[in-house]
């Protein structure tokens, strides 16, 4: 057989583009933005295009859930107000109430839904806020890279597939 510069030239296209995965960005996005907040809390909530449903996409929490920030993002309501919003939430921290404060910034992705970033677990400020929204845009262009590796993926398979024999 020989030797197919086209080939090989897709196939390390193909390999250098596979090597980054979509859920492991967000899992890395995730636990940045719990470093960045200084909490131990952070995830992505995905919020429909019609804006009426929002669902966690990723949660990373400390082992355990001390502070049972799982089940407050269920029972909440919280989940609900980001599905309606169109800026930053932020509500205070209330610990004999359960509310382990929060604060949700969204992320520009140009997608079909919605996507918050938000991080939990002590009271935030202005300042916070101000972090958390530079940090969402940045995240915003890794998930669209991301995004775009898996499609230039999927579209370099088809060139090998159906590229031309040699004459």
């Amino acid at each position: 057989m020989p030797y197919n510069r086209v080939d090989v030239a897709v196939r390390e296209l193909i390999t250098v583009f596979s090597g980054v995965e979509l859920t492991d960005v967000i899992d890395r996005l995730a636990r940045a933005a719990a470093a960045v907040a200084g909490t131990a809390y952070a995830g992505f909530v995905r919020v429909d295009p019609l804006r009426q449903d929002a669902c966690c996409v990723h949660v990373h929490g400390p082992p355990g859930d001390p502070l049972r920030v799982r089940a407050w993002l269920r029972e909440s309501g919280v989940l609900k107000e980001l599905a309606t919003s169109r800026q930053a939430l932020r509500l205070a921290r209330d610990e004999p109430v359960g509310e382990p404060g929060f604060l949700a910034s969204s992320v520009p992705v140009s997608a079909r839904d919605h996507a918050f970033v938000w991080v939990a677990g002590r009271e935030f400020c202005d300042a916070d806020e101000h972090l958390l929204s530079r940090y969402a845009t940045a995240a915003g262009r890794a998930l669209e890279a991301a995004s775009g590796m898996e499609a230039a993926v999927r579209l370099l398979r088809g060139v090998r597939a159906f590229r031309p024999s040699p004459l």
